[in-house]
């Protein structure tokens, strides 16, 4: 008999790039928002759409997961969903030399002068006709601006959709505007939370500041800093000299593995570290792009199968330095 509740905790702590602690408290906004959907869903029908639209970050991050949790948890979505293929890797690397490279772009390239309160993101979900059992992959584009205040506005367009089975991993085509927005949230005052609200300085040392208060450790591994800086990366625009602390911080745990270069799924050239939980049950893919050695996005696989996923499904991605040109 399977424990759907302990199933609906794995998946949402599994899925959704956020990470927030196990132990967080959800605040009233999001304990709303999740007792909404849990209503909405309570007595599915037989022909339902379930749509779950990407791995959006603040304040609409438990409302994302819990709608993708429980899709996978109705028996008929579970054994039709689809995701993306992985990327693909050629040439031999060291993570050493991808780092030294990535900085040595970082210092030739430009960036923003400070850390910025706007990002623009790509990720993905996925569409499921239970009744036809048809899945489509259905990208998004994201903009977040927010303020110290927690106000701000989240603007989200669907991309266009996709069999995953034939989604060609390294396709710059992969995730592609569809112009229609599906979301326009107006957050007002305290609606946007954070744990860190002022421009990080540029040294190294305030950014290490910055990752701790995103949940790294003192003696972290590596996906102790992966996981915390995609926390931070899902809430501010850095600038080049903090991407390279970032990837110090990376390389300075040992325990990176290097993948050499591929393209990713927006069309760009970059270089791949893997860096896998502790309990050996995910991994987390780092993407650094080889134009301009920024960190650029973050892709998860499942690496031990369960009631939800089989082992080598990638069940998130997210890519980060995305122009308005791919938004429109």
């Amino acid at each position: 008999m399977i424990d759907e509740n302990a199933v609906l905790e794995k998946v949402i702590s599994d899925a959704d790039p956020g990470r927030t602690p196990r132990d967080a408290a959800p605040d009233a906004g999001a304990i709303a928002t999740r007792d909404r959907i849990l209503r909405s869903t309570a007595a599915p029908k037989k022909h339902r759409r379930v749509r779950a639209l990407g791995w959006a970050s603040g304040v609409v991050a438990v409302a994302t997961a819990s709608v993708v949790a429980f899709a996978l948890l109705t028996p008929q979505v579970a054994a039709v969903a689809g995701t993306p293929s992985p990327l693909e890797f050629e040439g031999e690397a060291t993570v050493a030399g991808i780092v030294d490279e990535a900085q040595t772009d970082l210092a030739a390239s430009a960036g923003p002068a400070e850390a910025e309160r706007t990002v623009r993101t790509a990720s993905w979900g996925f569409s499921v006709d239970v009744g036809n059992e048809v899945t489509t992959v259905v990208p998004q584009l994201s903009t977040l601006i927010w303020e110290p205040d927690g106000s701000g506005r989240m603007t989200i367009v669907a991309g266009v959709p996709y069999d995953p089975a034939d989604a060609v991993a390294n396709s710059a085509a992969e995730v592609t505007s569809s112009g229609e927005v599906v979301t326009d949230l107006v957050m007002e005052p305290g609606d946007f939370t954070t744990p860190w609200t002022t421009v990080p300085a540029a040294d190294g040392e305030d950014t290490a500041a910055m990752l701790r208060a995103f949940g790294m450790p003192d003696d972290p591994t590596a996906f102790d800093v992966e996981s915390a800086f995609t926390s931070v990366l899902q809430q501010w625009t850095l600038t080049n000299a903090q991407h390279a602390a970032l990837l110090s911080l990376l390389e300075e745990t040992g325990d990176g593995v290097a993948l050499g270069t591929s393209t990713d799924r927006l069309g760009r050239p970059v270089a791949g570290i893997r860096v896998q939980s502790p309990d050996g049950a995910v991994s987390d893919l780092v993407l650094i792009s080889r134009e301009t050695g920024r960190i650029v996005g973050v892709e998860r696989t499942v690496l031990i199968a369960d009631e939800v996923f089989d082992a080598g499904a990638i069940i998130s991605y997210e890519m980060w330095d995305v122009t308005e040109e791919m938004i429109e």
